[in-house]
């Protein structure tokens, strides 16, 4: 979906579609008939954003393969979806039983991370619509902060200098722009707006910045307005920001409460937890902060991605109201700061039994349902939905 800014600036708004288990292009394709054609007929949407996710081989077939571009782009036209942004933080196997800390690697000391974001940035050059203003990747946020060496810093400096010249061969060959944004996550080496601004302070910021996540921002008890002005301080913009809400338990030493999270405690994903603490306590993860890793004297952030527009069962909460504070800071002003908005809830299928999609069709009716909010959410900020 399009909405355009007050500043004539527009704002693509899709879905990530990590949340599907697909890693080859027929697989990537049925998915696209599966879920995203259904989520924009039930928007009653003309055309869909959809952020896709290409594993490592998917990207590099593609890359390697004009045909299979080709191809991907008819089905997307066919099916009234477009996209301006790709995923490119997972690399392979992002529904594998158990994926935790595999996420993070590789990360940007290696070449492979620099060969993967680079064949994804020529592909989603080849699939941008011809009237979009730009293309955007997020990625990992350098990698996991342990280990992380003197010597890993100095070869991630030197491999993020090479994206950029890679991104630029790109645009003088192909005339599009694609941009890449390192997404600050709990527990990575970039964790918060203040440690972007520190280790990305030598990038190219014409074609490298942030990918800003809502629910990463929230989980570090991070205020919006002052991490966009730590942000602006360091010279780097915000590419893309994804749209997502974090897991709130406002008492976790309530054995209601405490029971209530051990039902999102599940083996796939890594589940950071913040306690509210100047600066927040730390845990990597939910089993382990159950299990006594934080004292449980103030409310706890959950790095759980759970639906935008839902509330969990009481007496839990999510962090809404920082998702709209967010969105707000970006596009509630005079002027722009992103022009990509990507929902990102990747974990439908790890939501507690009770509360998780069962049946053909329910994951869709979900993502409409997050989609729906976040549009409704855009336009009473000022922003108007237009046809592409």
């Amino acid at each position: 979906m399009r909405l355009l800014h007050p500043d004539g600036t527009v704002v693509h708004l899709a879905y990530c579609t990590n949340v599907h288990p697909a890693e080859d292009l027929d697989g990537v394709l049925a998915q696209l008939a599966l879920h995203a054609q259904p989520v924009r007929e039930r928007l009653g949407a003309a055309v869909l954003g959809v952020g896709l996710w290409l594993a490592r081989d998917a990207a590099a077939a593609l890359a390697a393969d004009d045909g299979a571009v080709g191809r991907l782009r008819r089905e997307l036209t066919a099916r009234g979806l477009e996209v301006v942004t790709l995923n490119g933080f997972p690399y392979r196997g992002f529904h594998d039983p158990v994926v935790k800390h595999a996420v993070y690697r590789p990360d940007w000391a290696t070449p492979d991370r620099l060969h993967y974001t680079l064949d994804l940035a020529r592909v989603l050059a080849a699939l941008l619509p011809d009237d979009a203003a730009h293309g955007s990747v997020s990625t990992v946020p350098l990698g996991w902060r342990t280990p992380w060496t003197a010597g890993q810093a100095d070869e991630a400096a030197r491999t993020l200098e090479a994206l950029a010249g890679g991104l630029a061969v790109i645009a003088g060959e192909t005339g599009r722009t694609i941009k890449v944004g390192l997404e600050p996550e709990p527990g990575c080496v970039v964790e918060t707006t203040a440690e972007a601004a520190r280790h990305l302070a030598r990038v190219d910021t014409d074609r490298i910045g942030v990918c800003l996540d809502a629910c990463h921002l929230a989980v570090g008890f991070e205020e919006p307005a002052a991490a966009l002005a730590r942000l602006d301080t360091a010279g780097l913009t915000v590419v893309k920001t994804q749209a997502s809400c974090a897991l709130q338990a406002a008492d976790p030493s309530d054995p209601a409460t405490r029971a209530a999270l051990a039902r999102f405690a599940e083996p796939r994903f890594l589940h950071q937890v913040r306690e509210r603490s100047a600066p927040p306590r730390a845990v990597d993860d939910l089993d382990a902060a159950l299990a006594g890793g934080l004292p449980g004297r103030d409310a706890w952030r959950v790095h759980f991605h759970v639906p935008l527009h839902a509330d969990p069962e009481p007496p839990l909460t999510t962090t809404r109201p920082a998702l709209e504070a967010t969105l707000a800071a970006l596009l509630g002003g005079n002027t722009a700061r992103t022009a990509h908005v990507e929902a990102e809830t990747y974990t439908w299928g790890v939501l507690p039994e009770a509360v998780r999609p069962q049946g053909p069709g329910a994951l869709a009716d979900g993502i409409a349902a997050e989609l729906s909010f976040t549009r409704d959410h855009l336009i009473s900020l000022g922003l108007k939905e237009v046809a592409p």
